[in-house]
């Protein structure tokens, strides 16, 4: 039974190094071939915008776009919070490709499930 990675980011930019881990843990876990499912939740949710990733920046750390690539291309889920993207205006049009928006329901039922590990940065 293959294992599922699911990776909650609370971070975006307000702290930066916390933010990078998940998304290059994420990619790293895609390029593994483990699937992967990353949710966006609280500041990290505008990396989910078109050209927001790229206005990310940290010392010797990759670029945030060609880690969202990465975990895109290797058929990782982005997932946005609904209350998050509410609060900050943000509609299921507004995000890049691939991406959408969900609760907490179904963030619940992809840890649940055997063989799924969760970690939240």
């Amino acid at each position: 039974m293959a294992k599922k990675l699911v990776i909650k980011v609370t971070a975006g930019a307000d702290a930066p190094e916390r933010c990078s881990q998940a998304f290059t843990v994420a990619a790293v876990a895609v390029a593994s071939g483990v699937e992967v499912s990353l949710w966006l939740t609280g500041e990290s949710v505008w990396f989910a915008l078109p050209g927001r990733a790229a206005e990310f920046e940290l010392p010797h750390a990759a670029p945030l776009p060609e880690l969202i690539d990465g975990i895109r291309a290797g058929g990782g889920a982005i997932t946005v919070c609904t209350q998050c993207a509410a609060r900050r205006g943000i509609e299921e049009k507004d995000l890049i490709e691939g991406a959408g928006i969900a609760g907490s329901q179904l963030f619940v039922s992809e840890i649940m499930p055997d063989g799924v590990q969760a970690l939240v940065y």
